[in-house]
């Protein structure tokens, strides 16, 4: 049996550099509705908007993930 580590570390450095992305841009969404929900700021609309963007790119982040791992949606 052979293993192809090159392969191997490019999955890892990848899924790595995914996972830390998705995180990134959950955190900046959940700033955006904390600061639609602050009283002291006229902010609402933006932060709404801002958080609306980043968790549909999570979600269609982690919909591509179950594309690409589900055979039948090929």
């Amino acid at each position: 049996m052979h293993v192809d580590w090159s392969a191997l570390g490019r999955v890892a450095a990848v899924s790595l550099g995914v996972t830390v992305a998705v995180v990134v841009v959950f955190t900046f969404g959940v700033l955006g509705l904390s600061r639609a929900e602050d009283p002291r700021t006229d902010a609402g609309a933006t932060g709404r908007l801002q958080a609306g963007l980043c968790f549909l790119a999570c979600a269609a982040v982690v919909a591509y993930g179950i594309y690409l791992i589900v055979p039948q949606f090929h």
